[in-house]
């Protein structure tokens, strides 16, 4: 089991933020071989959600977004990302469990929208995620619109 924390931006020391954006470009530039550019600008306004294994190191992770900053009337999670190494382990649902409780929580229940790698389409169903339109590609993988309506 992992210990999760949720921060604003501004209470991210500056190892944390490191920490973070390391493990996003491990797996999403190197691992999932993407160029894309993952430091957005949104960071800055995202309530960062930190897995920590025993290790006291980050191994999962993801952001939550007001309605407004990736989506009109969503709040938006994305970069929802589990390390290589602990994978197999259910830390992927402890993450997304643990990232739907703090947006209801912080948002008040405004429905949730998530740009999902298609492949794990089957992942977030067991969340309550439902798909919305059809498949695109973003940055150069199949993915796929979904929300969550409280």
């Amino acid at each position: 089991m992992l210990h999760f924390e949720c921060k604003q931006f501004e209470e991210l020391s500056l190892k944390e933020l490191h920490d973070l954006f390391a493990l996003r470009a491990e797996v999403f530039v190197v691992e999932q071989d993407c160029v894309y550019q993952d430091i957005d600008g949104k960071d800055t306004a995202a309530l960062h959600i930190i897995g920590i294994d025993k290790g006291k190191k980050p191994v999962a992770y993801s952001r939550i977004l007001r309605a407004g900053h990736a989506y009109k009337s969503y709040t938006a999670i994305g970069r929802i990302v589990v390390a290589q190494t602990h994978r197999s382990q259910n830390f992927g649902h402890e993450l997304v469990k643990y990232s739907l409780e703090r947006a209801g929580e912080h948002f008040n229940g405004v429905p949730i929208k998530i740009s999902a790698q298609s492949h794990l389409v089957p992942f977030y169903n067991v969340h309550g995620f439902k798909t919305v339109g059809e498949e695109y590609l973003e940055d150069g993988i199949p993915h796929i619109a979904m929300t969550l309506e409280y």
